[in-house]
């Protein structure tokens, strides 16, 4: 700063202009502000002029506003209607689809742990759910599951499996295995490949939940069921030394298992059953070890039409007792013949050993009321092989 503009005592001096010189007055305690007269106006020329185009604008423009927002209001008003309706319309679709929802996921639960799994084709969807990406997206088909498991039943057990394989292995439907048994199951494995049949190799856990128990022995087929053969159409083909096992009310799967590995290893062929497809459950192929391949389920209208359809066709109709009938050693057992066993606690109906021609009855201490029926089964039969063989 130069020295002109100090005091003496070396502070700034402090000037003041007048406001003829600059047409403005100046702050007379800073010091600052003024602008030219011209420039004021010029400013007070350009403001009333800007402050009368923004009146005419204004007044120009309110109508046009006043118009717009009527066709707002009138578009938000039209548009809230038609908001309200696709939302009532949306609300009414949403509940119909959690109703069907909570449907099929209670479905789901009751078969969650079944190894059925038959998925459907996608169902024709509305326009709602096309518009939640539901188009093409599979569902469990409750009435189908039931109708497979009507049709198909679960075996399990190395020694029954491999059975099945070799004995029928068209009827296999899906399999699944444990790495270790693999290596026995090699043939297997490439069938089911080459037929193009679903196969799985897990563990242990997911295999007792396919298979619906612990005892699963490695392996787990799902198969087509048997249907019972007519007595008709078994005595077209019986040979002219037959032992046929009529069974009444028998249905123990445990019993039935150990009552067909019997037929198997003394050659009966033939059972006559109430129901046939008790002796395909998982259980009863389990214990039979195989010999549930070598047994034919044989149906008639009743178990009393079958047995006198086997009468008529020259078969001697046996009955077994615990108290009376001919101790089974001094018995002579015909070549062909029915042998007739009921359930251990009440034996035979009255009418079933009726149409006896002949009671047999097995000898002992007399310690217990009776055996075990698939224990006395593998008795009876063991005497018809020695005698008949």
């Amino acid at each position: 700063m130069n020295d002109e503009l100090k005091g003496k005592s070396g502070k700034v001096k402090v000037m003041y202009v007048r406001d003829e010189e600059t047409g403005q007055k100046a702050n007379p305690r800073t010091g600052k502000g003024g602008r030219p007269a011209a420039r004021q106006e010029e400013s007070r020329r350009s403001g009333g002029s800007r402050s009368a185009r923004n009146n005419e604008e204004s007044g120009r423009g309110r109508p046009a506003r006043d118009d717009a927002g009527r066709s707002r209001g009138a578009r938000t008003h039209e548009e809230s209607g038609r908001g309200r309706s696709a939302r009532d319309d949306a609300g009414r679709s949403s509940g119909a689809r959690n109703n069907e929802g909570r449907e099929r996921r209670q479905d789901d639960r009751e078969f969650s742990d079944s190894p059925w799994r038959t998925v459907s084709r996608p169902p024709v969807v509305n326009d709602a759910s096309a518009e939640e990406g539901a188009v093409g997206k599979p569902v469990i088909d409750p009435e189908q599951i039931r109708r497979q498991r009507q049709e198909e039943t679960r075996v399990y057990g190395e020694n029954a499996c491999q059975a099945l394989f070799l004995s029928r292995p068209e009827s296999i439907v899906r399999a699944w295995f444990v790495q270790s048994v693999t290596p026995r199951f090699r043939e297997t494995l490439r069938w089911l490949a080459a037929n193009r049949k679903a196969y799985h190799v897990v563990d242990d856990a997911e295999l007792a939940k396919a298979s619906g128990t612990e005892h699963h022995g490695g392996v787990c087929f799902i198969i087509k069921k048997r249907m019972g053969m007519p007595v008709s159409a078994w005595l077209k083909q019986a040979k002219a030394k037959d032992c046929v096992l009529a069974l009444e009310d028998v249905s123990n799967p445990h019993n039935l298992g150990g009552i067909m590995r019997s037929c198997a290893h003394f050659g009966v062929q033939g059972l006559l059953v109430n129901d046939a497809s008790l002796l395909e459950s998982g259980a009863a192929v389990r214990t039979a070890e195989g010999g549930a391949e070598h047994v034919q389920a044989i149906s008639g209208e009743s178990f009393a039409d079958g047995l006198e359809a086997f009468r008529k066709a020259g078969y001697t109709i046996v009955t077994t007792s615990s108290h009376a009938g001919t101790p089974l050693a001094q018995a002579e057992l015909p070549a062909k013949m029915v042998l007739v066993l009921g359930q251990e606690r009440e034996g035979l109906s009255d009418s079933a050993f009726q149409q006896g021609d002949i009671s047999l009855s097995i000898g002992g201490t007399g310690h217990v009321e009776s055996l075990n029926v698939s224990v006395a089964t593998g008795i009876l039969l063991a005497e018809w092989w020695r005698q008949n063989a």
